[in-house]
């Protein structure tokens, strides 16, 4: 089951508030390259009907069926990479690159 740390969902709620994203849903999607890499995007939008909805740390998230499979191993994470710059980084047992930055 994808996985969102403490983190990360202070920094997706602070981002939600400064966004004016309240009440949204965090929409997140993969991609599986042919080399084994992954491509990850997320961003707030509205659940549609086919969308699977769960939470992690009170986040709301979405994502089409599709992502389960790619995400589902997935861990969202905020952290500090040197001084001063922060940024969320997707940790995935399953992409050859293990983690990677959207």
């Amino acid at each position: 089951m994808f996985k969102v740390t403490k983190s990360a969902a202070d920094q997706v709620k602070n981002a939600a508030q400064q966004g004016g994203s309240e009440g949204m849903a965090l929409r997140l999607a993969a991609q599986k390259h042919p080399d084994g890499t992954y491509e990850y995007m997320m961003g707030f939008d509205e659940v549609t009907e086919d969308d699977i909805k769960f939470a992690s740390e009170g986040i709301n998230i979405i994502m089409a069926p599709e992502y389960v499979p790619l995400l589902d191993k997935a861990t969202l994470d905020y952290v500090k990479l040197e001084e001063g710059e922060f940024q969320f980084i997707f940790i995935n047992p399953d992409d050859a690159n293990y983690s990677s930055v959207s």
